[in-house]
């Protein structure tokens, strides 16, 4: 049910920016679509996540279609970034990543304008899912899951129930030891940057400089920094408060229903995984076609109801059971919620100093 959807960096380092910038003059595939082609002539390789999908999503489409689908997982952006930077030609047809990363790949030149005469049922998305600032218009891209960041917590170790980033920030001294934060560039600065009231996808050092110090200031105090294992530390109880993906805390819900997520007060961000469609896509009409069967209700409300996470798919949320909506409530969260957080974009150049960020904080003693 896991995927590693774990993100180095939110901008492009300056290698993978290089190689775009090489590529992107090179249009080796071709945006005129014939909407008369037998697509069952063409075949589809994809790059998703693992365990982010349905196990037979291929052979279904195959089915319907006649389109025979190739699926290859990457663990995070970055290593679905270098595949798609390392030629002109990746050989991917339809690629899965956080909307940041869309945005970047398009005003690169790597990514195809969507048909959307293929795409139909993008009318089942929410009115907000199609202006999101990343890709304002969905114009290269279409969302398929989407959420925020939070305080995971158990409240039978805490005491009581957390509502703030200064929870986890500056932890009372009963939980020094027993709290992790993300460590990831835009992650770990978050909460001390909506903390302090700034944007999550601000571009002024003085800013950082500030959540720099916070951060130095709360490193004593956790028990580790975590990406992939904190709500199993809830579990277990090692942990009584961590910093976590709204879905990955559902994973810790389903083991242990004492285990609570809630936004702080002070806001959070808005993460969007994106499908996108390469330009270099010999094969671009069943690509389309990919995209919006992906988009139909029913694989939209799988995908909720496997990997707990929330879909932008207003149609396909309306079908998930209450039953599961009670056992994971922040799958409950409407649609104004989640949209009312700020949406991560890509910061360009100046993401490197959220790196600095990150490797001054925890490298520090």
């Amino acid at each position: 049910m896991k995927h590693s959807r774990v993100t180095a960096a939110v901008g492009l380092a300056t290698a993978a920016l290089l190689a775009l910038t090489a590529c992107a003059g090179q249009d080796v595939g071709t945006d005129e679509l014939d909407p008369d082609v037998d697509i069952s002539g063409q075949s589809l390789t994809v790059g998703i996540w693992a365990d982010y999908y349905p196990e037979d999503l291929a052979e279904r489409f195959e089915t319907e279609t006649g389109v025979k689908v190739t699926i290859v997982h990457h663990a995070t952006n970055e290593d679905i970034v270098a595949k798609l930077t390392a030629s002109a030609d990746s050989g991917i047809d339809v690629a899965f990543m956080s909307g940041q990363y869309a945005q970047a790949l398009a005003e690169q030149g790597l990514l195809a304008e969507l048909d959307k005469s293929f795409i139909p049922n993008e009318q089942n998305l929410y009115p907000e899912a199609l202006e999101l600032p990343y890709d304002p218009g969905n114009v290269y891209s279409e969302p398929y899951a989407w959420g925020t960041t939070g305080l995971c917590y158990r409240p039978d170790l805490t005491g009581y129930d957390p509502d703030s980033w200064d929870d986890l920030l500056n932890p009372r001294p009963e939980l020094e030891g027993k709290t992790t934060m993300l460590s990831t560039d835009r992650w770990l600065a978050l909460p001390a940057l909506k903390l302090q009231g700034h944007s999550v996808n601000t571009t002024e050092q003085a800013d950082l400089d500030e959540a720099k110090e916070q951060l130095l200031k709360t490193k004593p105090t956790l028990l580790a920094f975590d990406d992939t294992t904190f709500y199993s530390k809830l579990v277990s109880g090692e942990a009584a408060l961590v910093q976590a993906w709204d879905g990955w805390c559902n994973y810790g819900i389903a083991e242990d229903d004492r285990i609570k997520f809630v936004t702080p007060k002070e806001g959070s961000d808005l993460w969007t995984d994106t499908m996108t469609v390469l330009k270099s896509s010999k094969n671009k009409e069943a690509a389309m076609t990919f995209v919006n069967f992906i988009l139909d209700p029913e694989i939209g409300t799988w995908v909720a109801e496997n990997i707990l996470y929330s879909v932008p798919n207003k149609v396909a949320m309306e079908g998930l059971s209450p039953d599961l909506i009670e056992a994971f409530p922040n799958l409950g969260a409407s649609v104004e919620e989640l949209t009312s957080q700020e949406a991560i974009i890509d910061l360009g150049e100046f993401s490197t100093a959220f790196t600095d960020l990150n490797t001054a904080v925890l490298s520090a003693n």
